[in-house]
């Protein structure tokens, strides 16, 4: 899974609901062997900082193994000259970056010198595609009018502001020559700038996750603040966004499927019931739980069905993550040599999703009540059996970080 929250600081007062024990323990439960979570740079930290207090909190605690993606919210002159040359050189070879949220978001220029970085030292650019002023005037005309439940979230972030965001991120990845990883798609505009700049002969890839496949903008409409348990970014939006989304994943358009994993407990005021957030979408905690039911949504939804075929649900969950970011051959492929990381499928299990059978950090699951064709039945990770029917029964501690090689689809160093 390329693409996870775990432990990241998320504002005062609230705390992630996973930790990298229990992150990594859903990931296996659901019959993910490795998983790429972020380090989040703070303002003002140096990166190489960030990356210790993140080895900190991973090392001895992970059931399968990790490596990590760097988040860029500060490029100044030293991260940019000094410390981001260096890390790709150890092994840290994609860089994230933020359109949208305050204290994160990079504007333009920033956002050149980063990918201006990734082109002179070989590393893969990550961006979540929004635009922040729109998303704040947005939210500000809502917030006029007294629209300020949870479901409000999503009208404050049309499709619209996706839309633009991702054909600027192309735009100014186009002008420093610089390969992109769109992340999270959630719609047919978006998905087709993406398609567009890849029939122009970019090197622009495309990524979505599970809520854009099977939740709709109408999840976000439950009584009281139920609603928040369905705020994350993009939002989920409708029945043809999510065709669209399936189209993209068996055309290629999206050569990844990740979860965006990036939980809160619903029950806690340092979750989803932040006393803030219930005076307004807009301090909602932005996220929620996949990991776990990753891929077994995929193989029901995808593969049970005949939307894709199993050769596509392995490329797009295993071959395609590890050869974009690095990680081929050691995984994403049952070889000699490869890591033994497998994950054993019983096709015929039906069953219906609860949080008790992913059993993340948090106390719900976005996906409750969904019945599912086919389940894994074992994860091995490094030939050493981690889960058995649905029991934990590996060691804590044996995923192990990473290092990994730059993406082939990197632009050589310059």
């Amino acid at each position: 899974d390329a693409h996870v929250h775990f432990s990241q600081p998320s504002g005062e007062g609230i705390v992630m609901a996973d930790d990298f024990e229990t992150g990594t323990r859903s990931a296996a439960l659901g019959g993910t062997t490795t998983v790429m979570p972020f380090c989040l740079q703070e303002k003002g930290q140096s990166l190489r900082a960030a990356l210790s207090a993140y080895h900190a909190k991973a090392d001895g605690a992970c059931h399968v193994d990790v490596s990590f993606h760097l988040i860029i919210s500060d490029p100044t002159d030293q991260v940019l000259g000094q410390e981001l040359p260096a890390l790709v050189e150890d092994g840290y070879t994609s860089f994230k970056i933020f359109m949208t949220y305050e204290g994160l978001a990079l504007n333009d220029r920033e956002i050149l010198d980063v990918m201006a970085v990734a082109r002179e030292t070989g590393a893969l650019v990550m961006v979540h595609a929004e635009n922040y002023d729109a998303i704040r005037f947005m939210t500000e005309q809502l917030e006029k009018a007294g629209r300020t439940a949870p479901r409000f979230h999503a009208t404050s972030r049309p499709i619209a502001v996706e839309r633009e965001a991702t054909h600027r991120a192309i735009s100014l990845a186009e002008l420093v020559d610089v390969p992109v990883m769109i992340v999270h798609v959630s719609n047919r505009e978006s998905m087709e700038q993406i398609r567009w700049a890849q029939h122009k002969g970019l090197t622009v890839l495309g990524e979505t996750c599970p809520q854009y496949l099977v939740l709709t903008e109408r999840d976000l409409d439950g009584l009281g603040m139920e609603g928040a348990k369905y705020v994350c970014s993009p939002p989920p939006r409708d029945v043809a966004s999510q065709e669209a989304c399936w189209e993209g994943l068996r055309t290629g358009v999206f050569n990844i499927f990740s979860s965006d994993h990036c939980a809160f407990r619903y029950d806690d005021p340092q979750g989803k019931l932040t006393p803030k957030g219930r005076t307004s979408f807009r301090w909602v905690p932005n996220g929620i739980p996949g990991v776990g039911a990753r891929l077994p949504i995929l193989f029901s939804e995808g593969v049970m069905t005949g939307r894709i075929d199993i050769e596509r649900f392995v490329a797009l969950t295993a071959a395609n993550p590890a050869k974009t970011y690095g990680l081929y051959p050691r995984k994403g492929t049952i070889a000699v040599g490869s890591d033994a990381d497998i994950a054993i499928w019983d096709p015929a299990r039906k069953l219906t999703l609860t949080h008790d059978l992913v059993r993340d950090g948090a106390d719900y699951t976005p996906y409750e009540g969904r019945q599912i064709t086919g389940w894994p039945v074992l994860t091995m990770v490094r030939g050493r059996t981690v889960v058995r029917e649905g029991e934990l029964v590996g060691e804590k501690g044996h995923g192990l970080h990473l290092a990994r090689a730059r993406s082939p689809y990197a632009k050589a160093p310059a």
